[in-house]
């Protein structure tokens, strides 16, 4: 069943109208952006039977890849495990009523009187909303700010789970006020949510935390093989100069935040880093951001910074498959606040770039989610229970 179109290369709801000769393909829900526009519109309706359910107030509902959440304000009160079935069922109901989703544009002075009773959106419509106009969706008693596409109407969602509840922060800032994060998961069917179930049952038999105690693993930190590069001085002729350790790391990290194997107090990290110089990048500076040059002839010899990262991506692929693993790849550009010049940047991003093509394997762009000191590329894999964690990265650092 087709739940979002794209028109022209641009997402919209299925019901908006076609106003020329446009290109048009249907989405449904194997694909990922009818996948997020699903469980975007099941955010809408958990919002809105919790807004019902417990009096609350919505701050906000968002989908993620492994399905959905929404943040509530309930003052003092929390939401009790004993009460997720009961929430479930009601999340059923409204989904089962048909409830359309209807798509508003509102101006600025429209949206402050719409939200004038929800203090979270009018804050999120002062920090976030720049241009004159912005998307509103009304579904039943719920009106919410998103941009969308969202469904058609409810009646979609046939398969609902509630799965579980958290204290939460207002734009995840401890020191504003607490919130209730409800997650949950919906499908088209109860079958898609059979096999979803199966899954995660098949998943949790592989648990570590069933299996055993396993020892931490994975963190950031700033790494001793820059002062070990620099405690003396080096010629040129020792380049690409390649170092590697494996040390023990700690954090002081609250004990609330603490689970698995993914946010320890301690662990142990290997880390490696290959020094090259400036001039070894072979993309020209003039290259507009994000477009490569002509390949290199076979007879061309390969910059040492191009080898090097090509041989980094064929080192992760042969140790994941030994593990086992598949891996998404995205390339992850500059964010604001970043350090150093525009250019050296942009030929840093074309070099990663230049090497994620060569390696023939899909890959994304993730704008502005580099590292504030250089950018980056992903190794994305999914874990045992089927979330996926942002595990190795290939950097380009120069502000070092």
């Amino acid at each position: 069943t087709a739940l979002v179109a794209r028109v022209n290369g641009t997402l919209q709801d299925l019901d908006r109208p076609l106003e020329n000769d446009t290109d048009l393909e249907l989405l449904d829900f194997s694909t990922p952006e009818g996948r997020a526009a699903f469980w975007q519109s099941g955010a809408c309706v958990l919002g809105a039977v919790a807004e019902q359910f417990y009096g609350a107030t919505l701050c906000s509902a968002q989908a993620t890849e492994d399905g959905f959440f929404c943040d509530v304000h309930m003052g003092d009160r929390t939401v009790q495990r004993g009460e997720l079935p009961a929430l479930e069922d009601a999340c059923a109901a409204f989904a089962r009523a048909g409830h359309c989703f209807e798509r508003l544009e509102a101006t600025r002075q429209q949206l402050a009187e719409l939200f004038k009773h929800n203090s979270f959106q009018l804050q999120q419509i002062e920090e976030e909303v720049t241009s004159p106009t912005a998307t509103v969706y009304r579904c039943g008693p719920l009106l919410q700010l998103c941009r969308g596409p969202l469904l058609r109407h409810t009646g979609l969602i046939r398969a609902f789970r509630v799965l579980t509840s958290s204290a939460a922060f207002w734009r995840g800032d401890g020191g504003r006020r607490s919130l209730q994060r409800v997650t949950a998961v919906a499908f088209p069917s109860a079958q898609d949510l059979a096999d979803w179930q199966q899954a995660q049952d098949e998943a949790a038999l592989r648990d570590h935390r069933r299996i055993g105690r396993v020892s931490p693993t994975l963190g950031v930190r700033l790494s001793v093989l820059s002062l070990m590069f620099a405690h003396r001085p080096r010629s040129w002729r020792e380049l690409p100069l390649r170092l590697a350790d494996f040390g023990v790391l700690h954090r002081n990290e609250p004990p609330g935040t603490l689970t698995g194997l993914t946010r320890v107090r301690r662990f142990q990290q290997d880390d490696a880093h290959i020094f090259c110089t400036l001039e070894q990048v072979s993309v020209p500076a003039s290259v507009p951001p994000h477009r490569v040059t002509p390949p290199l002839s076979p007879l061309t010899p390969r910059p040492q910074l191009e080898g090097e990262i090509d041989a980094c991506l064929d080192f992760v692929r042969t140790v994941y498959a030994v593990l086992g693993f598949s891996f998404r790849l995205a390339l992850a550009t500059r964010p604001p606040g970043f350090l150093g010049d525009p250019e050296t940047w942009d030929r840093a991003e074309q070099q990663l770039e230049r090497s994620l093509r060569a390696f023939g394997q899909p890959w994304e762009l993730s704008p502005a989610d580099g590292a504030f000191y250089g950018p980056k590329i992903d190794i994305r894999i999914r874990d045992a229970l089927g979330r996926q964690h942002q595990c190795g990265t290939i950097q380009l650092d120069f502000q070092m």
